[in-house]
């Protein structure tokens, strides 16, 4: 069986050959990638308790730009006792051809007038535990406002170039298997590309000079 026949399911009941699965996948992991690196405008960040937080706004817009189609269900909205308000709610998204979804759960202190039990705006607290909760998710599965919320991992897979330039020297030095099966489980990547390509370019050398002997 060739590769290109297998066929894998999306999970919303579309099954597609693994080929057309790769290309999504990387589609998907290219687009979030950009959403990741980009730097959120000096306007929609605000400081609450000394930490950066970004408006909801801003938010919704990215979302509305790069994942059209999305929508966010309450799953459970309750309090907690009573001191906080709790929101669990689900994001649906379409992700280059394939619907995904994801949960996230936040909650909200309750305001009381001071002295009292009696509530300030209980409304705006549930509202204030749902918007919470729906940044959360924007964060978290599409990758919006990373730079605020510090979530930004520096990529460390290597170039098609890269690899090409890593697997012809190592060819070069005799040591081709090796290099391919470091550069699939990612013992090579960024960190430590030049350091490598150093060292076949040493192996080669002496490879080449034994062949002359």
């Amino acid at each position: 069986m060739k590769q290109s026949d297998i066929v894998v399911s999306t999970g919303a009941g579309v099954e597609i050959n693994l080929d057309a699965a790769k290309v999504i996948q990387k589609k998907i992991t290219d687009k979030h990638k950009k959403v990741s690196k980009s730097s959120t405008p000096p306007l929609y960040v605000k400081q609450k308790m000394g930490l950066d937080y970004v408006e909801y706004s801003y938010m919704r817009d990215v979302a509305d730009k790069e994942y059209p189609g999305w929508s966010w269900t309450i799953l459970r909205s309750a309090p907690i006792g009573d001191v906080f308000y709790e929101v669990h709610g689900r994001l649906k998204w379409f992700d280059e051809g394939i619907w995904r979804k994801g949960d996230a759960v936040a909650a909200h202190r309750i305001q009381r007038k001071q002295g009292s039990t009696e509530f300030v705006d209980i409304g705006n607290d549930i509202k204030a535990a749902n918007t919470d909760c729906i940044k959360k998710a924007f964060n978290m599965y599409l990758n919006i406002a990373d730079d605020v919320y510090r979530n930004i991992v520096d990529d460390q897979t290597l170039t098609d170039e890269q690899i090409e330039e890593l697997v012809a020297i190592s060819q070069d030095a005799d040591r081709m298997d090796v290099v391919k099966q470091k550069i699939q489980s990612m013992e090579i990547g960024q960190w430590n590309y030049d350091a490598s390509i150093n060292k076949l370019r040493r192996l080669a050398i002496d490879e080449s000079g034994r062949s002359e002997m």
